[in-house]
């Protein structure tokens, strides 16, 4: 990442966090340069992009002034509620004015394709950059074996329905686990098992012998990052998966969904793993962007992609250009590793509040719930109720006290024991919230 991005980060930060106040002066350009130890044109590129962003305004022969109403301020008094509910990613870290130039240049770049359907599988000039984004996370893949999607859901309807190699029916997946994946499993009346996954992972020799005796024809898992227990596998439990979807003839789809939030550059996916072509790598762009992007990425075994494009086809046709197009110049043009940046630092710290602030109060709750913090910190998590604590009543007496939590029934197939588990999530909560939010949260539970 450039340094002038980087020192644009740290400053769009501090606003958005409120560390500067409206109207009130910005150091001046030579102490910015002096405290970031970079050049006065790097300062000055990064002072001209946030005035571009109506965050700061320059007043000459004087200096930089923070704008009145700065980012964040409206949602701060426009909302009582501390919303632990919500997953979708931060609005106040959305990078609409990069995009909206993203979508203008792909407008003038690809306007003669507006006016044809694309290719099945995806912008070729797409899926080139993609290649290489997802070389940076160990998933080394051929052009041919890339699909670009509307969205992930898309790619897990097709697979779910979609006759595999192996001949097999079955669908097994973690519970709990992606609740929009389990109804359209239910809805479609899908063959479908489920493994207990909690804090401590799922039972490998629970999952050889599910994989020996019953008819899978895939495993859905997110090792990553899970949604919603917010744990990641170890490198031993992906290398083990792997090796089993070889023994038993079982094809594994690996929902990264998270990837890009990814602190240690060590931990590499499930798919780096796969000797054998049975891992179906999945990868979104909504959590990190937007959810109204509508693009993923699916990498297909050779084995399965030709019918997988087919069945594509007959369900879209292809996937939005626009959203493509000015994908690929997002991609392309380093603004992407810029926000990624952004929203990751963002994310990581409140992640990390949240989990300091669960072990304390759980070591303080005598046993009334337990918490396991995970290896790495993620802004979903979840915390383990006793059997016998009635989770409604709980959560329509916190939405009294302005706090916002869902059950985590949904997550689950209705035939799976249902375990007695708080979800909550930090993606639209303010580091300053989090706190008291969790603490009002243990003081209910333990009433």
């Amino acid at each position: 990442m450039y340094k002038y991005q980087h020192l644009l980060n740290e400053l769009e930060s501090k606003l958005e966090r409120r560390l500067f106040k409206e109207g009130d002066k910005l150091p001046s350009v030579q102490a910015l340069t002096t405290q970031y130890g970079c050049s006065k044109s790097t300062v000055l590129r990064m002072l001209s992009e946030l005035e571009k962003r109506h965050m700061i305004y320059s007043i000459p022969k004087s200096g930089y002034y923070v704008v009145k109403g700065a980012p964040g301020e409206e949602q701060k008094a426009s909302s009582s509620f501390i919303d632990f509910a919500a997953s979708t990613p931060d609005p106040d870290v959305f990078p609409y004015l990069d995009f909206q130039h993203c979508i203008n240049k792909a407008i003038d770049t690809y306007k003669n394709n507006l006016f044809r359907y694309g290719t099945l599988q995806g912008l070729p000039s797409l899926i080139r950059v993609v290649q290489k984004h997802l070389a940076s996370h160990q998933v080394f893949a051929n052009e041919r074996n890339i699909v670009i999607t509307s969205g992930i859901q898309q790619a897990l309807a097709i697979l779910a329905a979609l006759p595999f190699p192996n001949r097999k029916t079955k669908i097994l997946v973690e519970q709990p686990c992606y609740h929009l994946f389990l109804a359209l499993l239910e809805n479609g009346r899908v063959p479908a098992l489920g493994i207990q996954r909690t804090a401590e992972g799922i039972d490998l020799e629970q999952l050889e012998t599910i994989f020996r005796t019953e008819n899978i024809k895939l495993f859905y898992t997110m090792p990553r990052f899970h949604h919603p227990l917010g744990t990641s596998y170890s490198r031993q439990e992906k290398e083990k998966i792997a090796e089993l979807a070889r023994k038993y003839d079982v094809f594994i789809v690996e929902d990264d969904q998270m990837a890009d939030l990814e602190q240690d550059r060590k931990r590499d996916p499930l798919y780096a793993y796969d000797l054998s072509s049975r891992v179906i790598y999945l990868k979104s762009y909504s959590k990190i962007i937007f959810p109204g992007l509508r693009i993923g990425v699916a990498v297909v075994p050779e084995s399965l992609v030709g019918a997988f494009v087919h069945s594509k086809k007959l369900q879209d046709i292809d996937s939005s250009m626009l959203s493509q197009g000015a994908l690929e110049i997002y991609l392309k043009s380093g603004m992407f590793e810029r926000h990624k940046e952004k929203i990751r630092t963002s994310y990581t710290r409140r992640a990390t509040i949240m989990a300091a602030c669960l072990q304390e109060c759980a070591e303080r709750s005598n046993g009334r719930f337990t918490f396991s913090p995970p290896a790495q910190p993620s802004i979903h998590t979840h915390i383990c109720l006793p059997p016998k604590l009635p989770l409604p009543p709980l959560l329509a007496r916190l939405k009294k006290q302005s706090i916002l939590l869902e059950p985590i029934d949904k997550h689950y197939l209705s035939s799976f024991p249902k375990a007695n588990l708080l979800k909550l999530n930090v993606s639209q909560v303010k580091e300053e919230e989090i706190e008291r939010g969790i603490r009002t949260i243990a003081e209910a539970i333990e009433m």
